[in-house]
């Protein structure tokens, strides 16, 4: 009797302690519902986050994850996820050379535009143009030092609609890569690349479970990402030892990060943030920043 006696005190505890838990994690949780609400709810335009907990599936926040966005610079990682679906397919060699130009057709008619070396963020590239540039070497500078000539260029070469069939076959649904970089008659008639957090959320985890093409390439386009030159967002209060594989997007009132974030235990989360309307670009891509730290914390402390 004394025995059974035990093993039921023994059971009870440890469901009080299961419990216990349970409803510590599910406080940890709201809390940060509400404080990333509250900091959302404090930046002055329209901002959508989407965190999904790698390490845990079933922990995520969603807040505006299905809001279109003018994709900015992030329409780069659906481009260089189709380098690598093609060259897996034999259609190219990313080891192999293309002629770098600057001029490139309107897909409102056909007209020829071309970049303008002051509203690019790679200048160097520009001394290049007439000469032969390896596939890979354009990839890893539109993506890591956002180059729009080095984008163009690769953009016409795996074709906008065929990257966009790609994340739909990912389950991006929403997301619309039409264009390069600069198409100014496409821009004024609102022909433009979009997306969500949903969707970029969606892309990332493609890359971090190797979904988006084969474990070499995943750790390839990884590295890349990792080698992001551009940090005022998602890394910019992290440690220095977290590793942030990430891809930055801005214009006009409008400043995003999408990434993946890597803890130094293993653990691992995709973080999409997205913002339009900003009425203080500098003041709203600090508070983006501080949101990130708010979703690291979170995580670390777990």
């Amino acid at each position: 009797m004394t025995s059974l006696k035990t093993d039921l005190t023994f059971a009870v505890v440890l469901l009080l302690l299961f419990a216990t838990s349970c409803q510590e994690k599910k406080s940890k949780k709201d809390n940060l519902e509400k404080t990333v609400q509250a900091q959302v709810d404090s930046i002055d335009g329209t901002v959508a986050v989407a965190f999904y907990n790698l390490s845990q599936p079933k922990d995520s926040l969603f807040i505006n994850v299905d809001e279109k966005f003018h994709a900015a610079s992030t329409m780069k990682v659906p481009v260089m996820i189709e380098l690598f679906k093609q060259a897996s397919e034999g259609k190219l060699n990313l080891e192999d050379s293309i002629l770098l130009k600057n001029e490139f057709k309107s897909i409102v008619d056909g007209s020829l535009y071309s970049m303008d070396i002051n509203d690019d963020s790679d200048d160097v590239i520009y001394s290049q143009i007439g000469t032969q540039v390896a596939l890979r070497d354009l990839m890893h500078s539109m993506v890591t030092i956002s180059s729009n000539l080095a984008t163009n260029v690769l953009i016409e070469l795996v074709d906008a609609k065929k990257t966009t069939a790609t994340m739909r076959d990912l389950g991006a649904h929403n997301i619309e890569v039409l264009r390069g970089v600069e198409d100014q008659k496409a821009y004024d008639l609102g022909l433009s690349n979009s997306t969500t957090a949903r969707d970029l959320m969606i892309i990332m985890k493609a890359i971090a479970d190797n979904s988006a093409g084969t474990q070499e390439d995943s750790d390839a386009m990884i590295a890349i990402l990792k080698d992001q030159q551009h940090k005022d967002v998602i890394p910019k209060y992290l440690p220095k030892e977290i590793q942030v594989a990430h891809k930055t997007g801005s214009i006009t009132g409008v400043h995003h990060d999408a990434g993946i974030v890597y803890l130094p235990d293993g653990r691992a989360y995709v973080l999409v943030l997205l913002s339009k309307n900003l009425k203080d670009f500098d003041k709203g891509t600090d508070q983006l920043a501080i949101l990130s730290k708010t979703i690291y914390d979170y995580v670390r402390s777990n």
